[in-house]
């Protein structure tokens, strides 16, 4: 396995490996430790199985269960430890999350206490040259932060919304709120401290019905609109063109992801593992 970097903000390929393999003790720590260095990985050409796909995801880590869907229970009963992104519907029922609509800059399930630290998606089906995924390195904007700016936020803290999926979609079980100080979720510092480098990031989660805990609304959305502004500058960037049998693995503690919109008569389906964070955000 070779592990070349890209000639982007962050990511790297995998080279040589077939993911559907076991991974030897050796293997599985240098690719822990290249996740920690270049924050996405891409390695492409894979055939795996779900079974497979969930015994390389516990390289990185213990499964963690998905977050709820708009449509009640598992996609995958036989194993729920798997999410379905796709826009396909069958019989009348979508067979997975999202859509075929953009979405927005984001982690996943940051809105909890302890958010997974790491995410694999897995593609199945894509349409050539649509929905495009793009990461941008939030410990490189939060180098690149003004020093006023660092100054200004640290300490802070946001709320994460647990009300709406990425797409917009509001879970089950929730109402709409239109004062972001009502917004249900996790209260998360905006500033957070990476246990296993010592490096910092900008910690955002979602834009929509955030709130910076303590402000007044009207500062909060123009203290939230900078931030966001910078934390998705295209420096920061790398840009995925998705291919049948791609893997994605991610800190999505480290990042934030975002997704375009692509033709909803086109068939799209990816299959997404997530691992357990340990701790809460500091």
């Amino acid at each position: 396995m070779q592990i070349v970097p890209f000639d982007a903000p962050l990511g790297a390929e995998l080279r040589g490996l077939d993911a559907s393999l076991p991974v030897s003790a050796a293997a599985a720590e240098a690719l822990r430790r290249a996740l920690d260095e270049h924050l996405v990985l891409l390695a492409r050409g894979q055939r795996l199985d779900d079974p497979a796909l969930m015994a390389f995801s516990r390289v990185f880590g213990e499964l963690d269960p998905p977050g709820p869907n708009p449509y009640g229970g598992p996609f995958l009963p036989e194993f729920p430890e798997i999410n379905v992104i796709s826009n396909v519907v069958e019989n009348g029922r979508p067979i997975g999350n999202l859509g075929a609509g953009e979405a927005v800059w984001h982690a996943d399930m940051t809105y909890v206490e302890k958010p997974p630290r790491a995410a694999l998606l897995y593609a199945l089906e894509v349409p050539e040259g649509q929905g495009d995924t793009y990461f941008a390195n939030q410990f490189a904007a939060w180098k690149a932060l003004p020093e006023e700016d660092r100054a200004r936020i640290e300490g802070l803290r946001c709320v994460h919304d647990s009300a709406h999926n990425s797409a917009g979609m509001l879970r089950r079980g929730y109402r709409e709120t239109t004062d972001p100080r009502e917004t249900p979720g996790a209260r998360q510092p905006l500033v957070r401290t990476d246990p296993a480098t010592g490096g910092r990031a900008l910690f955002l989660g979602r834009r929509p019905h955030a709130w910076v805990v303590g402000l007044e609304v009207q500062e909060s959305d123009a203290l939230l609109d900078r931030l966001w502004a910078h934390a998705s500058d295209p420096r920061f960037v790398w840009r995925h063109r998705w291919r049948p049998g791609d893997l994605l693995v991610w800190n999505n503690l480290g990042v934030l992801h975002r997704r375009d919109a692509f033709d909803a008569s086109v068939r799209r389906i990816m299959h997404r593992t997530q691992i357990r964070g340990e701790r809460e955000i500091a």
